[in-house]
């Protein structure tokens, strides 16, 4: 578990961007590299057996909040993972003195790595006269997928189909009217939709018209954010103390949800007092119930809800307009 430590910590964004990548000196694709989902496919076709890969990276810091805070002897590194196979590389970024953004390449041994690397940024200073505090971390890290012919994180969260009424899993049985199920308790989330609702599965796999896709959107979305809300609870159940009572962040998936949604949970936090407020108040009841809407909004946020409620509502009004006419 990555400890959340009670000093000081950055309040600002952390913007980390892969501007460029490549292989074995040869650019990849700028299909390949998507800012918005915040991944890098590291795959070409014919070009399996490479050896290096190299990523370079810009980092914007609140630079304003660095200069007024606490901390001295700042730096910035670049920390690449992978559980798979237990590797770790860190790279340092250097910052010009005309320019404020830090700068650096990552490169990646192709031996070292199996299938997904994670690439967080940390900023490092010193407080309180000790060296080598972690002060901030990117907001989002960025994955690093080595056999992704595209730029999609499509292993956040696993889909699988199961007939709740007359499949091999007994324990679906009773959930049968249900047309789906969110399961937190493994490795991966995962969302079980139920084959034996009616219509559920060909509507998701095969809407051709306007109107059954706006109806697809709208169920994709609401079954998106019953998963957020879902990982969400599960990620702040599994939350831990140390023996100073700091909370510590949960490893895994469960990660990721809490530092994506407790900004939206508690907007202008620090994440280190979030997570202590959002672990107090599960386990002391006070304001847990009314914490429940603004879960609810993040969920909702992280579902795009109300860009794909519009969608859905535009689609639904051009037949009525049409026939108006």
């Amino acid at each position: 578990m990555s400890i959340v430590y009670p000093y000081p910590t950055l309040v600002g964004r952390i913007d980390v961007d892969v501007h460029r990548a490549g292989i074995d000196g040869k650019a990849l694709p700028v299909s390949l590299i998507s800012r918005r989902e915040q991944v890098v496919a590291l795959h070409l076709a014919g070009r399996d057996d490479w050896a290096e890969a190299t990523l370079e990276l810009e980092v914007a810091l609140p630079d304003e909040e660095l200069a007024d805070g606490p901390w001295a002897a700042v730096t910035c590194v670049a920390v690449l993972t992978e559980g798979a196979t237990n590797s770790r590389t860190v790279t340092r970024l250097e910052r010009r003195r005309d320019d404020n953004r830090w700068r650096g390449e990552v490169r990646i041994r192709r031996s070292a790595h199996a299938a997904r690397a994670v690439l967080q940024v940390s900023v490092v200073g010193s407080y309180d006269g000790t060296d080598g505090r972690v002060i901030g971390t990117g907001d989002t890290p960025w994955v690093v997928d080595l056999l992704a012919r595209t730029a999609v994180r499509q292993r956040d969260i696993e889909i699988v189909e199961e007939d709740f009424r007359d499949g091999p899993q007994e324990w679906l049985r009773p959930f049968k009217e249900v047309p789906w199920l969110v399961e937190t308790s493994g490795e991966l989330p995962t969302v079980l939709l139920n084959t034996s609702f009616e219509g559920l599965g060909v509507l998701l796999n095969g809407a051709r018209g306007p109107l059954e896709k706006a109806a697809a959107g709208l169920i994709a979305t609401q079954i998106a954010g019953d998963a957020w809300t879902a990982m969400f609870h599960s990620a702040v159940g599994d939350l831990e103390v140390d023996e100073d009572g700091t909370s510590q962040m949960p490893d895994g998936w469960r990660e990721p949800v809490l530092r994506a949604m407790l900004p939206d949970v508690f907007p202008g936090l620090p994440l280190v007092d979030a997570l202590a407020e959002v672990h107090s108040r599960r386990t002391e009841g006070h304001g847990w119930a009314e914490l429940q809407s603004r879960i609810q909004f993040a969920a909702s946020r992280r579902a795009q809800t109300p860009k794909n409620l519009t969608t859905a509502l535009r689609a639904v009004s051009r037949p009525t307009e049409g026939a108006a006419r």
